[in-house]
């Protein structure tokens, strides 16, 4: 079986392409040589709105955006008012592994999500966004004391690409003004190849290559309950928890491998009780806004991806120096939104929503026993656009994942998001004297 000496494929980062070919970058998803384990580099959910306040949104409800972190906020708005959101994201990031440095630049779309009302306090919510992302093309050259003569240089490389979109569709309802429920139906769906190969100096001695192609299927759903509470003239609190429950993976699994002229394929189909699934979710948060000029909201979510399984599932786990092993994750979020005023007639940015954020979030897997988690601060500011609530939402999260410590790859990143704000109202009769 080829063995993939991914330790020190991840050492040769430096010739990922170094900050030049977009072209070929601006076919990535993400970027990451993390990505190479599981289903890839799992995105942190939320629009342009969530992301510039650190990812929060569990208790968040605001009529003026849409809020799919939880379906229960879908009903904080106004009776007939029709929502749309396109979002866009750019990630720029530079990798370090010891004195190797290296960069490279991303662009994706980030989501499509449209929502109205149904009847009364209840509405709808529909939309598209990636789950998770794979990407990564590096290679090194090493030497082999056991290999006799030329062949000691052998060559090494591997890349991926892929990702997994989620679907989902849902609503709420609001119960006696304060408690609001709603639920969502999520279909996760996509493709994830990888490719490894190892290359002879002696063209005498047979090269050999291993490709894994899967095919990802997965049904779940997510709940949500929220309760406002007043706690003083016009400032209220608001308690929010969602919950996402664990989903089997079904789909197919093809692994083969080549030396030569000598192919072996083994194929694999999975199935709901395979072993394989998307980890479970819990969240909860908490937040204090008064009225309409600003609001300020912490977030807690563990998911437990001790039990996904693909640890030790072929072409999820590769098979290489490297151990990869599934934890459960802990998350912390926090942000901050503030509008000067948003009736202000004469000066243009006391009408624009500033927003700023924190968060600490925890990788679905560790390596070698070491966890790789990501920090960072998020900046963001909403341009509103004269007629209803429609505008443009500008963010920046600027953070780090992973460390230099043993000899693993640190990651410094910022990634600009632009989210499209659609308002509309529906079924609105003028009346005319």
């Amino acid at each position: 079986m080829l063995r993939i000496p991914v330790r020190a494929l991840l050492v040769c980062l430096l010739f990922i392409l170094p900050l030049s070919a977009y072209a070929q970058e601006g076919a990535y998803g993400a970027y990451t040589p993390y990505s190479i384990f599981g289903i890839g580099d799992i995105r942190k959910e939320g629009t342009a709105f969530n992301s510039s306040m650190g990812g929060v949104g569990i208790a968040t409800r605001n009529k003026r955006f849409i809020n799919y972190l939880n379906p229960a906020s879908v009903t904080a708005r106004d009776s007939l008012s029709f929502m749309a959101d396109v979002g866009l994201s750019q990630k720029n990031t530079i990798y370090r592994q010891g004195g190797l440095r290296s960069g490279n630049n991303t662009f994706n779309m980030y989501d499509f999500i449209i929502s109205f009302p149904i009847y009364r306090s209840s509405a709808f919510i529909v939309g598209i966004t990636p789950f998770s992302d794979l990407g990564y093309s590096f290679s090194t050259k090493v030497t082999d004391p056991e290999v006799i003569g030329n062949t000691n240089i052998i060559s090494y490389s591997a890349s991926g690409n892929g990702s997994v979109y989620q679907l989902f569709a849902g609503g709420g309802a609001t119960f006696w003004k304060k408690f609001s429920v709603g639920a969502e139906v999520i279909y996760y769906f996509g493709t994830l190849d990888k490719l490894f190969s190892q290359n002879f100096t002696d063209a005498s001695y047979n090269s050999a290559q291993g490709v894994s192609n899967l095919l990802i299927r997965s049904t779940t759903a997510k709940l949500g309950v929220q309760y406002e509470q007043r706690v003083g003239e016009d400032m209220s609190m608001i308690f929010g928890a969602t919950y996402r429950f664990r989903s089997g993976i079904r789909g197919e699994s093809e692994n083969y491998e080549t030396l030569g002229s000598a192919s072996d394929t083994l194929s694999y189909s999975y199935s709901n009780n395979s072993g394989i699934s998307i980890a479970d979710e819990l969240g909860v948060g908490v937040s204090l806004k008064k009225g309409d000029r600003w609001s300020l909201e912490l977030n807690y979510l563990r998911s437990g991806w001790n039990r996904s399984g693909m640890d030790s599932t072929p072409g999820f786990a590769v098979d290489s120096d490297v151990k990869f092993s599934g934890v459960a994750t802990n998350s912390v979020r926090a942000g901050f939104e503030i509008v000067p005023n948003r009736n202000d007639i004469r000066y243009y940015y006391r009408r624009m929503s500033y927003r700023v954020g924190a968060y600490y979030d925890e990788s679905y897997y560790r390596l070698d026993g070491n966890k790789v988690s990501s920090v960072g601060v998020t900046l963001g500011v909403t341009l509103p656009i004269p007629r209803l609530y429609n505008g443009i939402t500008v963010g920046v999260d600027m953070g780090q994942k992973g460390s230099l410590k043993h000899n693993m790859v640190r990651e410094r990143y910022a990634m600009f998001v632009i989210g499209f704000n659609i308002h509309d109202l529906w079924f609105h009769k003028p009346k005319y004297e």
